[in-house]
């Protein structure tokens, strides 16, 4: 049977979206259920079966699932994640504890406090034996020292064992071996290597990812593991495929090994689906925001591609796996307000999916972002469909207990106050990927989805200037439906620092095809037929004596010195863009090559929008906003009735399943062929 149906779950922190298509027809049907965070595959089952009776459609018929997971995420940023014993070579057992000598860009340097590591001194063991940085071998690998230490790890109950040997990025053999060892004397414990994680140079960064990697393990092993177990029950046999932090999917089996890679999950697909209204609409420049209950994440994407950066972290700790830039702050719909010492602050505290925000009536009481768009009148009595009805006076009881007594105003300027604050603080999450990148805000278009992402658009786009908010008709439930666009793909990495001036072209050619043939692997491995592969070649490079470098593009998959010419070029380019300067006579070197593998998947058919009568046939009702002091009468209009080339001026609301949008007096909106409402300052 040929299989065209393919389901997307994406699972946050308040709801669980999922998308269903058909990739021959375009058909789509889209959901939302609540997240179950105590066991989120409950969840996922939970959606897809709902999604499935919505479409009168049958377990049989799914080809693939694509999943967003925030299980590794979570694990970090909660810090519950398994106990882990660290193998390292003898004199680098503290080189977790010193790490780099900075400090968070939000911390206070006469107050910031060097976090806990995820592994404690007493769980490091130095083994001795010793490789260059070439891989020679300098001292042989202690096998009875790994021995007597997998011993006490065993003795000790440890159920997980990094292992992060000096210059393990260029020979993997000490670390080889090791596991070797481990499998002999403790055949039950999960082994994380470093030169399978990031065989990259950076002591201090490539432990950490080790150790993380390891950390996780357990609990996304085991989620995968229901994943696969739930859909099988339901008499399903498509492949579970999982988003990594890059931008691709992978198999189940991959992420078992490597769960590091799901890091940020989630949010890399919803940059995936943002980048895809880029290319409906013919805007290539594009800063994608994404706001649940919980968090915004925010990424810029220059040329239809989402920003990538090994630089990334997750909670406290670098990671430098290659992932998509997406910078995360705790504004969403659930974000609470409250006032410490006569100050009114918003977030990074959620109410969460249960109880959720007072207007949701599950038993909040306290004040959230979603209750002060309640008060103002920014949404409709009802959500989803109208089975979610919101109660207005909770709101209202919530912000004038909490906030508006308190400071001594009204229940509205209070409500008002809520919002300011948290759109200011997304207001700096934009600025941190475009000002401080070198980009000017005013040449991009905002792509806000989530469930909260439409309500906060226009506020955002007249308070720093840019072009539009390209709202998708999707919008609740993008980070799916990016999903669904996604590609296989994985990155293959070699260090070698070469000095471009004197380069030996050989050498840099012998990494290309070492890496090439590792990437041609995975892509046979995988199952990908010859016609939908790619294989893409990226250098990391640095002027002379810099301590840090920036990831170019190599031209074509040919080593020559045109093609290094070329990079270089391409080297002074970025650094020109993020910097403001270049320094063209200054000696560049190679530090890492790269190669990365791209199975391509048949894209979903698109369906458009037929012409239909004026917006005000959508209309569906009328309320009261609440703007610069006044009440406005602002019609409601039902997004699935707004046709192609409909145009309307706010204030005005647009509901739909996943989402509201909220077009600002003074603002004008207009639907394209696909869908997309365009928000734009009137002229």
């Amino acid at each position: 049977m040929n299989r065209t149906i393919s389901i997307a779950v994406d699972t946050g922190g308040t709801f669980t979206d999922i998308t269903l298509v058909d990739r021959e027809t375009g058909i789509l049907c889209k959901a939302k259920v609540p997240s179950t965070p105590d066991d989120p595959s409950v969840g996922f089952i939970t959606g897809v079966r709902t999604i499935l009776a919505q479409a009168g459609l049958t377990p049989d018929s799914i080809s693939h699932f694509f999943h967003g997971t925030t299980v590794a995420t979570n694990t970090i940023l909660e810090m519950n994640g398994a106990a882990c014993a660290l193998l390292t070579t003898a004199g680098f057992r503290h080189v977790l504890e010193i790490g780099r000598h900075d400090i968070p860009r939000d911390g206070n340097i006469h107050s910031w406090v060097k976090p806990e590591r995820p592994v404690p001194a007493n769980r490091i063991y130095e083994i001795e034996g010793r490789l260059d940085f070439e891989g020679k071998q300098i001292a042989p690998l202690s096998e009875d020292t790994v021995r007597r230490a997998v011993a006490d790890i065993r003795r000790r109950g440890i159920p997980v064992i990094a292992v992060s040997y000096l210059h393990a990025y260029v020979s993997a053999v000490h670390e080889q071996r090791t596991r070797e060892i481990i499998a002999e004397e403790y055949p039950r414990a999960l082994v994380s290597l470093s030169s399978d994680v990031l065989p990259v140079f950076r002591e201090f960064e490539r432990s950490m990812a080790t150790l993380l990697n390891g950390y996780v393990m357990p609990k996304v092993s085991r989620y995968v593991t229901s994943l696969e177990e739930r859909i099988a029950g339901e008499g399903a046999d498509g492949r579970l495929l999982i988003m990594k932090s890059n931008g691709g999917v992978t198999g189940a089996g991959s992420i078992r090994r490597l769960p590091i890679h799901t890091a940020l999950s989630g949010p890399a697909a919803g940059a995936v689906g943002a980048s895809l209204i880029g290319r409906l609409t013919g805007e290539n420049r594009l800063i994608s925001f994404d706001v649940g209950g919980t968090s915004a994440d925010i990424c810029l994407i220059d040329g239809n591609i989402p920003t990538v950066t090994t630089e990334g972290s997750v909670g406290n700790w670098p990671l430098a796996l290659p992932m998509v830039d997406i910078h995360t702050i705790g504004a969403g719909g659930g974000s609470i307000a409250r006032v410490e010492n006569g100050s009114l602050l918003v977030g990074p505290g959620s109410a969460g999916a249960l109880p959720g925000p007072a207007c949701y009536g599950h038993g909040g009481t306290d004040p959230t972002v979603t209750d002060a768009h309640v008060v103002l009148g920014h949404l409709p009595p009802r959500l989803l469909n109208g089975t979610m009805t919101l109660d207005v006076d909770a709101a209202a009881r919530a912000i004038e207990r909490a906030v508006a007594r308190p400071l001594g105003i009204g229940l509205h300027e209070a409500a008002r106050g809520i919002l300011d604050i948290a759109n200011n603080a997304m207001i700096g999450a934009i600025r941190v990927v475009s000002v401080e990148r070198g980009y000017d805000p005013a040449e991009f278009v905002l792509a806000p989805f989530g469930g909260a992402g439409p309500l906060h658009g226009g506020f955002l786009t007249r308070l720093l200037g840019m072009k539009a908010a390209m709202v998708p008709p999707e919008a609740g439930v993008l980070s799916s439906l990016g999903l669904l666009w996604s590609d296989l793909k994985s990155d293959f990495s070699q260090t070698c620092i070469l000095k471009t001036n004197s380069l030996d072209l050989s050498l840099l050619d012998k990494a290309f095809q070492s890496l090439d043939t590792q990437a041609r692997n995975w892509l046979e491995t995988e199952g990908v037929p010859d016609s939908d592969r790619d294989i893409l070649w990226f250098v990391s490079m640095r002027y002379a004596h810099q301590g840090f470098e920036l990831l170019v593009p190599w031209p074509v998959k040919e080593v020559s010195d045109a093609t290094l010419t070329a990079a270089i070029g391409n080297f002074h380019s970025a650094h020109h863009q993020l910097y403001t300067f270049s320094q063209p006579e200054m000696p560049v070197e190679l530090v890492l090559a790269r190669a990365t593998a791209v199975g391509r998947f048949a894209k979903p058919a698109l369906r458009t929008l037929k012409i239909t009568g004026a917006a005000s046939d959508a209309i569906t009702g009328s309320q009261q906003v609440y703007s610069n002091g006044d009440w406005l009468s602002c019609p409601v209009y039902d997004r699935d009735r707004l046709g192609a080339g409909a145009t309307f001026s706010g204030p005005a609301i647009i509901e739909q399943l996943d989402a509201t949008t909220y077009v600002l007096p003074g603002q004008r909106a207009s639907v394209d062929c696909y869908g997309i409402l365009c928000v734009s300052e009137e002229s």
